[in-house]
């Protein structure tokens, strides 16, 4: 019986493959559950319809992504922070920080999108990645200076 996937099933495929699989198993536990549907003309169509419509779609969000990208590059953003000894910062800079600072420069960033291994502890000029897509990362330049 040939069917195509609706959801992952375990040790068998992911959505959307086109699958062969015993009777009894996709009568009786695949379609029921609506886990799989059955692989007709009409579905393959549909299939192939579906994945073409999320690779244009998949291809615009890289495209968007890459302007933000080229965007970020040429943005630089200042945070002033009230420091100690040593250029110390009393606190830290973090993500949140960094994306309200990409707000008001007119970027409009998630701030899960922007990826610190830790907090910016201390005055001076920082190369932070903001992961804009699976395929596209920007770097985005925060120099983080004493306030006055």
């Amino acid at each position: 019986m040939k069917l195509i996937l609706r959801d992952d099933v375990a040790n068998l495929g992911r959505s959307g493959d086109l699958v062969e699989v015993r009777d009894g198993y996709g009568r009786n536990f695949l379609l029921p559950r609506k886990l799989a549907v059955m692989a007709n003309e009409k579905n393959i169509r549909q299939l192939e319809h579906d994945r073409r419509v999320i690779t244009a779609h998949q291809a615009k969000l890289r495209a968007a992504a890459g302007d933000i990208a080229a965007q970020l590059a040429r943005t630089e953003v200042k945070i002033a922070r009230k420091v100690g000894e040593q250029d110390k910062l009393y606190g830290s800079v973090t993500a949140l920080d960094i994306a309200d600072a990409l707000v008001s420069k007119g970027v409009k960033i998630d701030r899960r999108a922007i990826s610190l291994s830790e907090p910016i502890k201390a005055t001076g000029t920082y190369e932070v990645d903001v992961r804009l897509h699976s395929d596209v990362t920007g770097k985005v330049k925060v120099e983080v200076i004493p306030e006055a």
